[in-house]
């Protein structure tokens, strides 16, 4: 089954005042950089018939063994550096200015 959430979506980055309550609600993860809050209105689902089957094999633990070698600031250095745009040329406003 494919499920379709439609509504409005804001970006919490670590530095926003609401980053400590709602990474309370998720595993702790090195190198975590954003949270996305949703607010759905709609939800809506289809048969999935053309979707492949997949096999959850595990965790990939590559951003956490990169991110704990980095150290925190290292990562944010690697922020400033390469992820301040995103892939569509809006800005990520990961760090602050």
């Amino acid at each position: 089954m494919i499920v379709r959430a439609y509504g409005d979506a804001s970006v919490v980055h670590r530095r926003d005042a609401d980053w400590e309550h709602l990474a309370t609600l998720f595993p702790s993860i090195p190198g975590a950089r954003q949270l996305l809050d949703l607010n759905v209105s709609m939800v809506l689902t289809s048969c999935g018939f053309g979707v492949p089957l997949f096999e959850f094999l595990g965790e990939r633990e590559s951003l956490r063994q990169w991110a704990e070698k980095k150290g925190d600031d290292g990562v944010r250095v690697f922020w400033k550096e390469r992820n301040q745009i995103s892939l569509d040329g809006k800005p990520t406003r990961i760090v602050s200015e």
